[in-house]
């Protein structure tokens, strides 16, 4: 059990959250203005499309460095993520998405739960790499069948205008695989056929796509003009809050990434980004040519800086839990109700962390290791 101003689908309630196995079982309490006391902000867990690393580890490592991910970004409230790749060889890609594979069955423990993978390339276009290695090349229907056979891929990110991708987003959208456009050159009217072929979403948005010109309306004006979902960078370094208010604007459910790599939780210093070398100074990362290379946004910041350009804390929240939640298709996380998994985060009155809970269980927030945590099937 927790008490607290809880944000439910219908509103704040002052009362408690009441779980048991893994699950929310009721939430007690009356509709509250949050404004009235001084009780905590129990919001939903936050859900993070877009992770390459935190904690030192890097998602390409695969193995216990994804582990290791998964338990930094819970200290920060990220109870579910995506564990993201990075462009690379076959070889590579097809061994980080057998580890990532095996590690889907094993108990999240002390991290968020790994939903499954983004596979951020290899199908982008070789002219928009960003901090992408230079492995880019188009896609094919059977090699991505033999991805899919290695890990649950639930996302993947492509360059429409490469030769047959337009068939391959069909393909992808058929068996039940989002599809986000980015690292393109492509036009406005490669973006609007894509979302015709099945594609749903664009990948950080603005960032590594063609700009929007009144002339030239381009991917990012694919994106305003038609998008019902897209992923943005909200550390306001990747996007400036006032284009952040143009897409909350223009696209319904605009959700929250970190895109964050292995500097996320770590000072300031010198980390990997797949086979690529970067720096964390500034608040930022970059490559040795000053090009931004992730971020080291945790998703509580995220939610604080949205907070910061004018959103209310409900609005923020959804921007990071029921909006990515929607995307994947999945209505049992994302919202605090009776029969969703209990991902909660407590926040103080300053919108910080107090502790997080992943599917029942206790996070640890800076005690010990042996601290005692929440058993699945206790309800406390």
């Amino acid at each position: 059990m927790h008490y607290g101003n809880i944000l439910t689908p219908e509103g704040w309630r002052l009362g408690e959250v009441h779980w048991r196995d893994g699950r929310i079982a009721r939430i007690d309490g009356a509709p509250v203005d949050p404004a009235d006391n001084d009780a905590p902000y129990i919001v939903p867990g936050f859900i993070d499309l877009h992770v390459h690393g935190g904690g030192g580890a890097d998602t390409m490592e695969g193995g216990e460095a994804v582990t290791t991910l998964a338990r930094t970004h819970a200290r920060f409230g990220t109870t579910s993520l995506l564990a993201t790749t990075m462009t690379a060889t076959d070889t590579e890609i097809r061994h980080v998405l057998g580890e990532i594979g095996s590690l889907m069955e094993q108990s999240p423990g002390k991290g968020a739960r790994i939903l499954g993978v983004h596979l951020e390339g290899p199908y982008i276009n070789p002219g928009k790499l960003g901090a992408q290695p230079p492995y880019a090349r188009p896609g094919e229907i059977t090699e991505i069948d033999a991805l899919c056979a290695l890990a649950p891929i639930r996302l993947v990110t492509l360059a429409p205008e490469l030769s047959g991708h337009y068939a391959l987003i069909r393909h992808l959208s058929e068996r039940g695989v989002r599809v986000q456009l980015g690292h393109t050159l492509g036009t406005y009217e490669q973006g609007v056929a894509a979302m015709e072929h099945g594609a749903c979403g664009f990948t950080h948005l603005y960032n590594a796509m063609t700009g929007l010109h009144h002339r030239h309306p381009g991917m990012a004006g694919a994106a305003l003009a038609h998008a019902d979902f897209a992923e943005l960078i909200p550390d306001l370094l990747h996007v400036h809050p006032g284009a952040i208010r143009v897409a909350l604007r223009s696209i319904p459910r605009l959700y929250a990434v970190t895109d964050s790599t292995a500097a996320a939780g770590m000072p300031d210093g010198e980390y990997r980004l797949g086979e690529q070398a970067v720096t964390k100074c500034l608040g930022g990362v970059r490559l040795a040519d000053g090009t931004l290379a992730g971020s080291t946004l945790t998703m509580d910041q995220a939610l604080r800086n949205l907070v910061e350009i004018g959103l209310s804390l409900a609005e923020a929240s959804e921007r990071v839990s029921r909006h990515p939640a929607d995307f994947l298709g999945l209505h049992d996380r994302g919202r605090l109700a009776a029969g969703c998994h209990a991902d909660l985060v407590v926040l103080d009155r300053d919108l910080a962390v107090d502790c997080v809970y992943v599917e029942g269980q206790s996070v640890t927030m800076g005690y010990p290791e042996d601290a005692p945590t929440t058993r699945p099937g206790d309800d406390v």
